[in-house]
């Protein structure tokens, strides 16, 4: 009875391998090499030839595989003799089935089952992604295998051990910490494509923040010089600037999560208040008021993505050297210098710290100042490149959302340290 489930599985996997190919196929009847009928039988012939090859050797199936594939390909060059736009991806699919038929009556259902379901979805996405293939540019695809390469190939060549004073210097955890933060502003660029720039400003805000911040601040500070409403662009700004608080909590959540309880409340609050300041301005703009998009590079790049772990190698070296020399004092000073570039590093840094000797709350503490003093810098440049105007406004969002976050964070703190 076993055996007769396994070949209607066979026969009902390639039935439905089948009948995306006849849904999919503009071909007449008659007009294609293999219909829902044929993949059907496709899958049972692997299945019987799977069984008997379990009685007489695998050399047998291996012959009857090369048979149907042999039998697959003349029938597809007949067909091209009536339609020469065909491709093989029908063939491919063929041979698949074959497989497909024959793990069932090897025991492995589930495999086949979800095999037969990833090709069918696979063969039903050619319009998306042909799609997506047209919208890519060269530079895209060079950045996307580079950012394969430094994850797939680069990161699992790195020793994972400590090195140097106060062992500060560990390349797998470095190069890591580039592959997690490269990741998020992958994450944050294919969003920006997928949505475009026409829906609006606190979306492009949004997006624009998982990109890069920073860089969002810069352009819409640029914008506001050439005569644009600052009502709208302090909102960009400031809904962009929101994303940095849950960027921390992403982040720390994974390298270390037992930071995560003690910063999400004032994190959270922070994240609220400079996202409904930045909805508050923006439903002030003018009706007439155009949405603009912020010109972002492409975040595949490897050389940022260097950049990045050199300068996080400084920080957790710098972050070491001061807490070794001035205790808790030398980490607030290492966090507020450093998130002047960049708070993603001394985030990491910190978070790595305190799974060895640093103590959680000096952990929290300095990972909160590293936001206060990002969040202060793009308020100076949104003033010092975009005027009163719109720095005044920046200035006031921020004030009030690192007041909010400080009020949380002096409330809830005495539940997490003594």
């Amino acid at each position: 009875m076993e055996t007769l489930m396994n070949l209607m599985l066979a026969l009902a996997l390639g039935l439905l391998i089948g009948m995306e190919r006849g849904w999919h196929e503009e071909h007449e009847q008659g007009a294609r090499f293999a219909g829902i009928r044929t993949f059907g039988l496709i899958g049972l012939l692997g299945g019987l030839w799977a069984l008997l090859a379990s009685q007489l050797g695998d050399l047998l199936l291996a012959i009857s595989f090369a048979s149907v594939a042999a039998v697959v390909v003349i029938a597809h060059i007949e067909s091209m003799r009536i339609d020469r736009d065909q491709g093989i991806t029908t063939v491919i699919a063929a041979l698949l089935t074959f497989g497909i038929g024959a793990l069932c009556l090897r025991g492995m259902r589930i495999e086949a089952a979800a095999s037969a379901v990833v090709i069918a979805f696979l063969l039903n996405l050619k319009p998306q992604l042909h799609g997506l293939l047209r919208r890519i540019s060269p530079e895209e695809m060079r950045g996307v295998l580079k950012l394969l390469l430094i994850s797939v190939v680069l990161l699992p060549l790195l020793p994972n051990r400590n090195y140097g004073p106060w062992g500060a210097f560990n390349p797998y955890e470095i190069w890591w910490f580039v592959v997690l933060v490269a990741g998020i502003s992958f994450l944050g660029y294919i969003a920006m494509r997928l949505f475009g720039s026409g829906r609006g400003i606190l979306i492009t805000g949004l997006l624009g923040g998982l990109t890069s911040s920073t860089a969002t601040t810069l352009h819409f500070s640029h914008l506001h010089r050439q005569g644009q409403d600052p009502d709208l662009l302090a909102a960009g700004i400031l809904v962009a600037s929101s994303i940095m608080f849950p960027r921390v909590l992403f982040i720390v959540s994974i390298v270390n999560p037992a930071l995560f309880l003690p910063l999400v409340a004032p994190m959270t609050a922070m994240f609220l208040m400079s996202l409904a300041s930045g909805a508050w301005l923006y439903r002030r703009r003018p009706a007439d008021g155009s949405d603009m998009a912020p010109v972002l590079g492409n975040p595949f790049e490897l050389g940022p993505a260097l950049k990045f772990g050199v300068l996080l190698s400084f920080v957790i070296f710098a972050t070491s050297a001061l807490k070794a020399w001035l205790g808790s004092e030398g980490v607030y000073l290492a966090a507020g210098v450093s998130a002047l570039a960049d708070v993603d590093a001394i985030t990491l840094s910190l978070a790595r710290l305190a799974e060895q000797d640093l103590a959680p709350r000096v952990a929290c503490n300095g990972i909160l100042l590293a936001s206060v003093a990002n969040t202060l810098v793009k308020g100076g440049f949104a003033l010092a490149i975009g005027g009163m105007r719109l720095g005044g406004r920046v200035l006031l969002g921020f004030t009030v959302t690192l007041a909010c976050g400080g009020a949380v964070f002096l409330l809830t703190q005495g539940h997490f340290f003594s």
